[in-house]
């Protein structure tokens, strides 16, 4: 029998894992806690699986489920919105071009990392989301223009995420130079870097290929909502 492999839900397997203290639900279910972000999965298709990720999805709010072929909706909830995506991974780096200071950042930096995400939306971004893992960022004059982290943690896995720029600051390459440094960092742990990017965005994906990532599959991000 063939095992699936643990990056075909990488929601689950990171909340059973290493990031468990961020979980909210139970061995059916599970999601991350409300201010760290909405992303939740079963642990199977079955119908008490189902069941218990519908009681994760919040009255007035949604989950989203990152999962390799299609996922099903649970009674109870509807699927808002149903948009293809890819899952790449990284064996090895190719090297990047260009210099720029790069710091790790701090609980200090965490306004900032919120209000950089909040203008350019590089994906789910809560309160707490910087928690997830280590976040290297760029300034300008004490001000953050650039930040790419950390984020799902299945066991032998970290993901690279949170990558975004100011407008005011863009076509410089630093989305280049700090997906790179996030990844370097991971490869030093023994890790394996993965990322996800949605199917349409040509663009990402030909930055991250050019930086040694390559599609391991094709999955679907589904954003669920009480029925």
């Amino acid at each position: 029998m063939m095992t699936a492999h643990p990056l075909d839900r990488p929601v689950w397997h990171a909340l059973r894992s290493r990031q468990a203290a961020m979980a909210l639900g139970d061995d059916r279910a599970l999601r991350f806690a409300l201010d760290v972000g909405p992303f939740a999965a079963a642990c199977d298709n079955g119908s008490e699986s189902l069941a218990a990720l519908a009681r994760l999805v919040p009255q007035a709010d949604y989950v989203l489920l990152v999962e390799a072929g299609e996922s099903p909706v649970p009674p109870g909830t509807i699927a808002e919105k149903i948009v293809a995506g890819v899952q790449m991974v990284a064996q090895r780096l190719t090297p990047v071009a260009g210099r720029a200071a790069i710091e790790p950042l701090t609980e200090a930096d965490a306004p900032a990392m919120l209000a950089l995400a909040t203008l350019t939306a590089p994906g789910p971004f809560l309160s707490r989301t910087h928690r997830l893992g280590d976040f290297l960022g760029i300034k300008h004059d004490g001000r953050l223009v650039a930040m790419a982290g950390e984020r799902m943690k299945p066991d032998g896995f970290t993901e690279v995420s949170g990558v975004c720029t100011h407008p005011d600051a863009r076509g410089r390459g630093y989305a280049r130079l700090l997906s790179h440094a996030v990844a370097t960092r991971i490869f030093d742990r023994a890790e394996t870097p993965f990322l996800h990017a949605y199917a349409s965005n040509g663009s990402a994906i030909a930055l991250y290929e050019s930086l040694g990532f390559a599609i391991r599959c094709r999955l679907t991000i589904t954003k669920l909502v009480r029925d």
